[in-house]
């Protein structure tokens, strides 16, 4: 009967090193880490997909609304809309502007147009860029006078100024406090000198002569248009939308989807 019981003495010996279970805290520190992976890519999503609104959509219509104010007087007569179209100068002057914006690195060509890009993608870049310039074309048509001896200053000094850039050496922020200041220049010389000088509208133009001699002189010798007051208020928002706009261009669109094709 004593043979039959095993023998505890023959046990084999296990090698093994006891380890101590793991608590809660130890536990939500271990997978913590990746549980915060998936707010961070859900975070860059809600960027890329923020930074893709801003630029193909946001930014046209910033554009594109300055543009159509940038054409719009209002008759002194009945206040009602007129749609002026811009002179051939205001197309030369957009086209200078582009090459700035390209030369001071405002704007990165290789970084809108690339052979890496997809066909949709540099479309899409193209029409941003068509929009920016439909509104540079428009705003220097907003700050030129209409016509008569007034446009024909102007033009000259917008076209020496925009001359001289091409040839300074400078970066994106003087380049934008140079335009800043000449536009500002330019939109107090149409909209409150010039627009003073002219006479008010009357039925009768004898009595508008005796009764404003001098802002009928001004205005005949000047040959400048009579417009609604309201005209500089429209005017200054399609110059301040265009400035926005030229603040929220990026310099690059190389970036954009980077991070989502990872």
């Amino acid at each position: 009967m004593e043979s039959e019981q095993p023998d505890i003495d023959d046990l084999s010996v296990v090698d093994a090193v006891l380890i101590e279970e793991p608590n809660d805290s130890e536990i939500m520190t271990a997978v913590s880490p990746r549980q915060a992976i998936v707010p961070k890519i859900e975070k860059q999503k809600r960027n890329e997909n923020q930074k893709h609104y801003l630029l193909y959509f946001v930014l046209p219509f910033i554009f594109l609304t300055a543009a159509l104010l940038g054409g719009l007087r209002l008759s002194a007569a009945d206040n009602s809309f007129i749609f002026l179209k811009p002179a051939l100068f205001c197309l030369i002057f957009a086209s200078v502007m582009l090459v700035l914006f390209f030369r001071s690195g405002l704007i990165q060509l290789n970084g809108w147009f690339s052979e890496s890009f997809e066909m949709a993608k540099n479309a899409a870049n193209a029409a941003v860029l068509m929009s920016l310039f439909a509104a540079t074309v428009q705003l220097f048509n907003s700050l030129l006078p209409e016509q008569g001896l007034p446009f024909w200053i102007v033009a000259f000094c917008f076209f020496w100024t925009l001359w001289n850039n091409l040839f300074a050496d400078f970066d994106t922020k003087k380049l934008l406090q140079s335009l800043g200041g000449l536009f500002g220049l330019a939109f107090v010389v149409k909209y409150l000198v010039l627009a003073n000088l002219t006479a008010p509208v009357s039925e009768n133009w004898l009595r508008s002569i005796i009764e404003n001699p001098a802002q009928e002189a001004f205005t005949w010798l000047l040959d400048l248009p009579r417009f609604s007051a309201g005209t500089g208020y429209i005017q200054f928002f399609a110059v301040v939308l265009y400035l926005i706009g030229l603040f929220l261009l990026p310099p690059t669109t190389e970036n954009l989807g980077q991070n989502r094709e990872e």
